[in-house]
């Protein structure tokens, strides 16, 4: 009998452990946002030149498409139309605390090595952490700074910090990103608009437009944008694992 209970007993010891799933291991991201563009990267109608400065730059890891825009559809008027048409993220990033799918977030808005809050000049980069589990995504967002209310984001889905295998993602991801207009402010030339950041009297002075968040391939404006990686380089590098 003792030794049949002791069997029982055993097989039911194995039952209990293994009903217990491994938990996933969670990786630290370290996500670089670079300002790759020449000082005179925009050609303007008056002859002249400009530079190019993102602004901010927001995170947000999420399992919930579409923390911060939906393609397509108006802006929600939770910080959005703030950041790409004036720069800051903080009034984003503030309307995603206790959000549904939303993990870490916050933002960036001080150059690696300078002293204080600016947009990001030709060179400079801005870098934060962030840490994800398979099946979490990473979406950022920072304003083409001469522009009414343009901005960098990957699509509303975010960017997958993990492949299919489970394998964390590392390296270049500026493919991933698009320039997106809000459909909050009415475009001027890039550069040399009045209501633009550079040249307005104070922000969110421009006519607006009552549109939608889209792609700037799908805008019939009439004016030339450079592509992404001509202003932006993102790229992603891997940290530690904590098991949690």
């Amino acid at each position: 009998m003792w030794p049949k209970t002791l069997s029982i007993l055993a097989s039911a010891s194995l039952l209990v452990f293994s009903s217990v799933a491994p938990q996933a291991a969670e990786h630290v991201f370290t996500v670089r946002v670079q300002n790759v563009s020449v000082a005179n990267l925009l050609k303007l109608s008056n002859g002249k030149t400009a530079s190019v400065t993102p602004g901010a730059v927001l995170y947000v890891v999420h399992t919930n498409r579409g923390p911060v825009f939906t393609s397509g559809q108006p802006d929600r008027g939770e910080g959005l139309e703030a950041l790409a048409e004036d720069g800051p993220a903080a009034p984003l990033a503030k309307s995603l605390e206790g959000k549904p799918g939303i993990v870490p977030f916050g933002f960036a808005d001080t150059p690696v090595g300078a002293g204080r809050s600016r947009p990001l000049r030709s060179g400079e980069a801005f870098e934060f952490k962030v840490s994800g589990k398979p099946g979490e995504r990473l979406t950022i967002a920072t304003m083409l700074g001469q522009s009414n209310d343009l901005f960098y984001a990957p699509r509303e889905e975010g960017i997958a910090l993990f492949d299919a295998t489970g394998q964390p993602i590392a390296g270049d991801i500026t493919s991933q990103i698009l320039l997106w207009d809000a459909g909050t402010e009415i475009n001027e030339e890039p550069g040399l608009g009045p209501n633009q950041p550079a040249f307005q009297a104070a922000p969110n002075t421009g006519p607006d437009e009552h549109g939608v968040v889209r792609p700037i391939s799908e805008v019939k404006d009439g004016f030339h944008y450079p592509t992404v990686a001509e202003i932006l380089r993102v790229t992603i590098t891997v940290g530690p694992t904590a098991m949690h």
